[in-house]
């Protein structure tokens, strides 16, 4: 690429953006503990999912009988199945399944929240009093597990089945955070600036309204990757998750509850995966809502 005196500026503008964004992460890595500790599982995480082809030892549905039950050893870390598959590879391949789940059920449900939630709040009157009285209050009526075993029961076993019913019921929560932001926001100085210019409705809620509420929708949706983890895993522990020989964390905590007491190593691989990426998430999350909040921030400055 040539460089021209009227990439100049770009070049120069985009290093300091850079840059900031470097030292808020460090900023923020730097606040408390469990934010390095929720990062950096996190992360973690995603490069075991990315990866698990060159880190799995073994293929995941590869049955050998005569290894079947093995507890842990040198040549399988976590031990072997009822099938003699390694456990290892089916942990690593699993994560796989729940990060993915996880992110395309945090995405759908955001946006269709966010979309919904940012419509009734604006245009406020009836339409505001439908969407807030009879879908959302409807939809946070019944239990979310509840309401999604039950979709799930109805469009039957498999990954995409499972991404559309946690989405049909999980797009509610969303979808009243960004209405409450809506109200709010809506009625600020540079919201009715705007109007009074004549700048149009999409204009005013893509351009001024949709980049103030973002932040407390962010802060949900990486909460939100822990709970979509957890009902992918409740769904497919009850077999209307996904569909073998797929390997989920849910899928072989059920196929362990045979194998309790003769080879523990069954249960305990996947429910510590399961318990290791709800905890991250939900640290991550915490810390990025206290980081984003002044007051808890500027506490935390005087702490340290």
């Amino acid at each position: 690429m040539s460089l021209t005196p009227a990439s100049l500026p770009s070049l120069a503008a985009a290093s300091p953006r850079s840059g900031a964004r470097s030292h808020a992460l460090r900023q923020f890595l730097a606040q408390s503990i469990l934010a390095r500790v929720g990062f950096t599982v996190a992360i973690l995480l995603l490069l075991a999912a990315l990866f698990a082809p060159w880190l799995a030892p073994a293929d995941p549905a590869a049955q050998s009988l005569p290894d079947r039950l093995q507890a842990p050893s040198l040549a399988h870390f976590f031990g072997t199945d009822e099938l003699g598959r390694d456990i290892l590879s089916r942990v690593l391949y699993g994560a796989r399944i729940s990060l993915l789940v996880a992110i395309s059920v945090v995405c759908g449900c955001g946006s269709v929240g966010l979309f919904i939630g940012m419509l009734a709040g604006y245009a406020g009157g009836w339409f505001d009093r439908f969407i807030n009285l009879l879908l959302i209050n409807a939809f946070l009526s019944f239990p979310g597990i509840l309401l999604a075993i039950a979709f799930a029961a109805f469009l039957g076993p498999g990954i995409g089945k499972v991404i559309l019913a946690l989405i049909i019921t999980g797009w509610a929560g969303y979808a009243r955070l960004a209405r409450a932001q809506v109200l709010k926001v809506k009625e600020l100085e540079f919201v009715l600036a705007a109007r009074s210019l004549g700048a149009s409705h999409a204009r005013i809620l893509r351009r001024h309204v949709l980049p103030n509420i973002l932040q407390p929708i962010l802060i949900q949706a990486t909460i939100g990757m822990a709970g979509a983890i957890l009902a992918e895993s409740t769904l497919s522990f009850l077999g209307l998750g996904v569909l073998a020989p797929l390997p989920s964390w849910g899928a072989m905590l059920n196929d362990a509850r045979n194998h309790l007491f003769d080879a523990p190593h069954m249960a305990v691989f996947p429910a510590l995966a399961v318990m290791t990426a709800v905890l991250a998430f939900n640290l991550l999350g915490d810390a990025w809502r206290d980081w984003l909040d002044p007051r808890t921030r500027s506490q935390l400055a005087a702490t340290r």
